[in-house]
């Protein structure tokens, strides 16, 4: 047989993939497992390692949820049972209040004591006269004095003129009590073309016992015009708000209306 007929008789090249495969099998059985399966292996402890923390972890975070619980639940009671105390003293509380009260309602309330009485005025005691009779002896008649009460009558009546002028004299000195008031005007022009300044001058002009102008400003109205404020001080006997508003409207050239703003008693 030739070389080529042996050849051709071998299958060998035909399984060369189960040689290769047996071959690779050796060598590892010879030189220990290949980089890929040692990183196949590494990758599978790192997994277990990786599942065993989240057990862990998990087993963890379970036990602390349940002291945080039992922390909670501890507290809890703690403020029911501070609450249980409050609400017992406040009761108790109640209770006292109540049997006071009840003690109040059945005790009499005591007679209101009488207000004092103001001691009368005692007018000042007049001088009287004595005149003795003797029963119609001549030397006890001419001791009498027929004009002695004459005298004492004027006497009195001089005293009583005399503190009648005094009690005069000291209420005329005393200082009357002046009612005045405060009030604030509002003098309406007729258009924005009239003389403001003319206007508070006729205002002004107004004279009277008992009246005092004060500050004075201007007010914008509306499409440019302008109204005056003024401020003055009247006495309420002498100087009324009729008056003021009758005197101020007879400008009739620069005044449309009078308003009273404001109005206090000093």
């Amino acid at each position: 047989m030739s070389g080529v007929q042996c050849l051709s008789a071998e299958n060998i090249w035909f399984d060369k993939q189960r040689y290769d495969e047996a071959e690779k099998r050796f060598y590892e059985g010879v030189n220990g497992p290949t980089t890929q399966q040692q990183q196949a292996k590494t990758s599978l402890q790192q997994a277990k390692g990786r599942q065993q923390k989240r057990q862990h972890r998990n087993s963890s975070s379970h036990a602390g949820g349940e002291q945080e619980l039992v922390s909670r639940m501890k507290s809890l009671e703690l403020e029911n049972q501070t609450l249980h105390k409050v609400v017992a003293d406040m009761r108790t509380a109640l209770q006292k209040l109540e049997s006071r009260v009840a003690m109040l309602e059945k005790t009499p309330a005591p007679a209101a004591v009488p207000c004092a009485k103001a001691a009368p005025v005692q007018a000042a005691p007049l001088k009287q006269v004595k005149v003795e009779n003797g029963g119609g002896d001549d030397d006890d008649d001419d001791d009498i004095d027929l004009f002695g009460s004459d005298e004492e009558d004027e006497e009195a009546e001089r005293l009583k003129q005399e503190r009648l002028d005094a009690y005069a004299a000291k209420k005329a000195k005393k200082p009357t009590l002046i009612a005045k008031s405060s009030i604030l005007l509002d003098v309406k022009p007729w258009d924005d073309e009239t003389d403001m300044a003319k206007l508070e001058e006729c205002v002004r002009s107004v004279q009277m016992d008992g009246l005092l102008w004060g500050a004075s400003k201007l007010v914008p109205v509306g499409y440019g015009i302008k109204k005056l404020q003024i401020s003055c001080v009247v006495e309420d006997d002498k100087v009324g708000t009729d008056i003021l508003e009758e005197e101020i409207t007879k400008f009739e050239d620069f005044v449309q209306s009078v308003d009273v703003a404001a109005f206090n008693k000093i």
